[in-house]
């Protein structure tokens, strides 16, 4: 890419990108891409699009959805990546950034309805993320605390500081919870459950996973976070509960897209290509709760671990157009009201 150096890794997933795993030959292509999948499904794709694509060295970058965001368009005059891949659907619909992306439908996204992918092949979105309360049943008991099934719930005085959610500035994750409660509830009645809730907030994080993290270890009663994390959480046999609350669960599209001022693109499209094979796709089953792509059912420690098979049942009714043209406002009256 123009100007830049291209062993660009964040350092949670260093180790995956680099070293023998992604040993290529001095002639074979580079791929410089920009995502913000979470750190532990990662690797596992890496590894698996290195053994389709063994020519090719990726560089990933991995930031958090709002850190991606400001990056691309700090870069937009001189753009450093050759391919957005998992970035909340919300953020790519931002104007600025679909200015810098080029049409280009990957084999097999055809079979993505059309609310998943872009009416101009500019992203698609075969995988999405779902937020849920990550909850540690031992700190509930601890603390004499009743598992809470709505956000109405954490009100509760007795939460107090027992608390962790991801700020909507800096986190996709925040901001589709904030998103989904302002949706399902309507603006006046959202910003009141929200604010409601706000007294007893430990911490906004910027990181989306946190919160679920912090929960597991029992730091905190409630991490209000992502399902995929409670799943593995659970699964790793920590005391936690994930709970889809009540009046609709906040979810997101994770899109992928080529960049116009990619200089490798036939290699960009070849990645963009692997993201909707047979391969993929069984990964996706292993680490995702939302998968848009017809016929591919999620993983085993998913349903032990309480996602419903009919996932549609609780997900809030989210437009994503309008999540996109009216997220500024709502990330800015978000701080006015709650920023520390």
């Amino acid at each position: 890419m123009k100007n830049w150096t291209k062993n660009i890794t964040s350092a949670a997933v260093a180790v995956a990108m680099s070293g023998s795993l992604l040993a290529t030959s001095a002639q074979a292509g580079e791929l410089t891409v920009y995502t913000a999948l979470e750190e532990e499904e990662i690797a596992s794709y890496v590894e698996a699009a290195k053994t389709a694509m063994p020519d090719v060295e990726l560089n990933v970058l991995r930031l958090s959805t709002g850190k991606l965001g400001a990056r691309l368009l700090a870069e937009a005059d001189n753009p450093q990546a050759d391919v957005i891949w998992g970035w909340a659907v919300t953020a790519m619909m931002d104007p600025q950034v679909l200015a810098l992306l080029e049409s280009y439908k990957a084999k097999g996204a055809d079979v993505l309805g059309k609310e998943f992918r872009d009416p101009e092949d500019r992203w698609f979105a075969p995988i999405g993320y779902m937020g849920a309360f990550c909850v540690n049943t031992a700190r509930l008991e601890q603390k004499n605390l009743p598992m809470p099934k709505s956000w109405a719930d954490l009100k509760d005085p007795a939460f107090k500081g027992e608390i962790l959610m991801p700020d909507p500035n800096s986190s996709g994750t925040g901001y589709l919870h904030v998103n989904a409660v302002l949706q399902s509830n309507g603006l006046e009645k959202g910003w009141g459950v929200l604010t409601d809730v706000d007294p007893n907030m430990a911490q906004y994080t910027s990181s989306g996973s946190k919160p679920c993290k912090a929960a597991r270890a029992g730091e905190y009663a409630v991490g209000i976070s992502l399902a995929f994390t409670a799943m593995k959480s659970i699964e790793d046999g920590y005391p936690l509960a994930m709970v889809f609350p009540e009046g609709g669960v906040g979810y997101e599209l994770e899109a992928s897209g080529l960049m116009a001022s990619s200089d490798n693109k036939s290699d960009a499209k070849r990645f963009l290509d692997w993201t909707m094979t047979k391969e993929a796709q069984a990964l996706y089953g292993k680490f995702k709760a939302l998968i848009t792509i017809p016929g591919v059912e999620t993983s085993e420690a998913a349903a032990k671990a309480g996602l419903p098979s009919d996932i549609s049942s609780i997900l809030a009714p989210v437009n994503f157009a309008e999540s996109a043209g009216r997220q500024k406002d709502i990330k800015k009256e978000w701080k006015e009201r709650f920023g520390r």
